[in-house]
């Protein structure tokens, strides 16, 4: 089956004052349909510029993406995206958030009202369609964001370090979450994230990033069936992969 998103050669230059730098540089990755990719790396390494260029938000400076059969969109339609801060309107309720993609696209928001409360029911939401984002805490203002990511039913969604800012105990539980919706509609992800623990819970497959400019080091399968259980956290071989990606971050 052909990848649903091919990356080739991409580089990323930002322009500067000093003359330029060099983002990503020679990356190389496909993404296939239905999988989840985890990519780690240190600070600076890039994750977020690769991100951007899949997204269709970045155009790189040299080589090309290519999602669902379309080159180097300018904004590619049928993506999801879900940040660190859930960038929520805070005079607009929860639905009006979540329905927000749809008013941009120029669609029919009425139309999108059912699955607006679906999405929200499974999601756990239900009962919270007129509150206001400051009335919510910040793990359920992060699934508001995840709701609105999602309403337009996309193909590929991309995560930028969505948990990073909540407590341990909620960010467990949007783990949990996460995977019960990607599992239901049958997304295929991309997860960008610091924690390594968190990728190999989530992840098919793990991309190591290492920089600058940042480039693929190197992948890593995770053979465990989805969707995972907290408790494998606490197995040996879940620890052995975590302690392999880190060996190779540290090289």
């Amino acid at each position: 089956m052909e990848p649903l998103v091919k990356i080739r050669n991409v580089e990323v230059r930002y322009d500067n004052r000093n003359g330029g730098l060099v983002a990503i540089s020679g990356v190389d990755l496909d993404i296939r349909q239905g999988e989840v990719v985890g990519i780690v790396g240190k600070s600076g390494c890039g994750k977020t510029t690769l991100l951007k260029v899949i997204a269709g938000l970045v155009r790189p400076t040299r080589g090309e993406v290519i999602y669902n059969g379309t080159h180097n969109g300018g904004g590619f339609r049928g993506i999801g995206m879900l940040f660190q801060s859930p960038l929520l309107l805070p005079w607009r309720t929860v639905l009006k958030n979540i329905l927000l993609p749809i008013e941009l696209r120029g669609e029919d928001v009425d139309s999108y009202v059912p699955r607006a409360l679906e999405l929200m029911e499974r999601i756990g939401l239900k009962g919270f369609e007129n509150s206001y984002p400051w009335e919510l805490s910040g793990g359920m203002q992060q699934r508001v964001a995840l709701c609105r990511a999602l309403i337009h039913r996309p193909s590929l969604l991309l995560l930028d370090e969505p948990f990073s800012a909540l407590d341990a105990i909620t960010r467990e539980d949007m783990w949990m979450l996460l995977q019960e919706v990607i599992s239901y509609e049958n997304y295929t992800a991309v997860l960008v994230t610091h924690d390594i623990r968190e990728a190999v819970l989530l992840s098919d497959r793990v991309v190591v990033m290492g920089g600058r400019p940042g480039r693929v080091k190197a992948e890593v399968t995770i053979p465990f069936r989805r969707p995972r259980d907290l408790g494998l956290q606490y197995g040996r071989e879940y620890n052995d992969y975590v302690a392999k990606i880190r060996s190779l971050l540290g090289d």
